[in-house]
C-alpha cells in the first residue's frame, strides 16, 4: 500500500520526513492549472547559501548567487527571516504588493553564542551529537538563548533521548513565554511518548500561541488523529475510523494552506489527499492533487501526484 511508504512526522519547521514512492509512476503530461489560493512569485536575494523563512517557515536555502525563488507565497503581508554562518540573522516585513527581487542585507557577526548556535544548525544534518555540543556551547555562551534550547531538543529527539528533549523544551519555555514553535515540539515529545490526550492539548496551545498560525502544531494533531484513525479501522471500529479521519484532514488541510510554497507542504499535501483517497473522498483528492500540481508543478513528486489523479478517475469510472 501506498501509505506504508511515507514516512513518520518528525517535525515540521526544521525536519518532515520525505516521502518515497517506490511504485511505478504513470506520467501525465503537465497542464497549467490555477491553485485555488491566490500565490505570487518573490525571489530573495542575499548573501549565498542562506536559509530563508517565511512567518516561521522554512522556504529553503539559496544559491551561489544568493537568490531563493519561490511562486508560493500569499498575497498578504508576511516576515522573511534569513540566517547566513558568520552573519546576523535579520527579520524583515514583505509589504502584501511586493513582487519579484527582495533583496536583504546581512552584517558579518562576531558573536560567539551565535557563531556557535549557526553551527549547531549546520550540524544537524550531518552529526546529531555535535549538533547537540554546539548548542550547549551557544547556550553557554548565552544562557539565556530559547532557539539553542528548541534547536537541542529536536535533536535529543532524533536521537531518542526524549526525557533530555524534554528538559530543553522545558528550558526554552521558562524563557520565553509563549513560545509557539517550542509547544509544538513539545506536542511532538509528547505524542512520541504516546501521551496522545496531553499532545492534543499542547498542540492547541501552540496553535493559540501562534495566534492561529502554527503549521507545525496543525501537522501535529493531524498525524495524531490519522494514527488514531487506523487503529480504529484494525479494530472494526469504522464510525471512529471515519471521525478521526475528518479531523486529521481538517487539521492537515490548515496546515497546507499556511506552509504555502514551502517544501514541507510538498509532504503534508499526500497526506491529505491519501486520506481522501482512503474515504473515498475521491473529488476532494482530485482537486488537491490539482491544486498541488498549480503550486509545485516541478517538483520531483509531481509525477507521482499525476499518477493518483490517473488512478483515482480510473477507479471512478469503474465504479459508474
Amino acid at each position: 500500500m501506498r501509505d506504508r511508504q511515507l514516512a513518520q512526522f518528525k517535525s515540521l519547521g526544521t525536519i518532515l520526513a520525505v516521502f518515497l514512492f517506490a511504485t511505478a509512476v504513470i506520467t501525465v503530461p503537465a497542464q497549467p492549472r490555477k491553485p485555488a489560493t491566490a500565490f505570487r512569485s518573490i525571489t530573495i536575494v542575499t548573501e549565498p547559501n542562506s536559509t530563508v523563512w517565511i512567518d516561521g517557515v522554512r522556504y529553503g536555502v539559496t544559491d551561489e548567487k544568493g537568490r531563493l525563488a519561490t511562486s508560493g507565497v500569499t498575497g498578504r503581508a508576511h516576515s522573511i527571516r534569513v540566517r547566513s554562518n558568520g552573519f546576523s540573522e535579520i527579520v524583515k516585513g514583505l509589504p502584501a504588493a511586493s513582487r519579484g527581487d527582495v533583496e536583504i542585507k546581512l552584517t558579518k557577526t562576531t558573536d560567539e553564542a551565535e557563531l556557535a548556535f549557526q553551527a549547531a544548525e549546520s550540524l544537524t544534518t550531518v552529526d546529531r551529537q555535535k549538533a547537540i555540543a554546539e548548542y550547549q556551547r551557544a547556550i553557554t555562551l548565552r544562557p539565556k538563548f530559547p532557539e539553542a534550547y528548541v534547536g537541542m531538543a529536536r535533536m535529543y529527539s532524533e536521537t531518542g533521548d526524549l526525557e533530555k528533549a524534554d528538559k530543553a523544551i522545558r528550558a526554552a519555555k521558562r524563557l520565553k513565554p509563549g513560545y509557539a514553535e517550542a509547544s509544538a515540539v513539545e506536542g511532538r515529545l509528547l505524542k512520541d511518548a504516546d501521551e496522545e490526550d496531553r499532545a492534543i492539548v499542547v498542540f492547541k496551545r501552540a496553535i493559540a500561541e501562534g495566534k492561529g498560525f502554527q503549521p507545525e502544531a496543525y501537522t501535529g494533531l493531524g498525524l495524531l488523529y490519522k494514527d488514531r484513525a487506523e487503529n480504529a479501522g484494525a479494530s472494526g471500529e469504522y464510525d471512529k475510523e471515519n471521525a478521526n479521519y475528518n479531523e486529521s484532514a481538517k487539521n492537515l488541510s490548515i496546515a497546507v494552506k499556511q506552509l504555502g510554497g514551502a517544501p514541507d507542504a510538498i509532504i503534508v499535501y499526500q497526506l491529505v489527499g491519501l486520506i481522501y483517497e482512503r474515504q473515498k473522498k475521491f473529488n476532494e483528492a482530485i482537486a488537491l492533487y490539482e491544486n498541488f500540481l498549480a503550486i509545485f508543478p516541478n517538483a520531483a513528486e509531481s509525477d507521482a501526484v499525476r499518477s493518483f489523479i490517473v488512478q483515482i478517475k480510473k477507479q471512478m469510472a469503474e465504479q459508474k
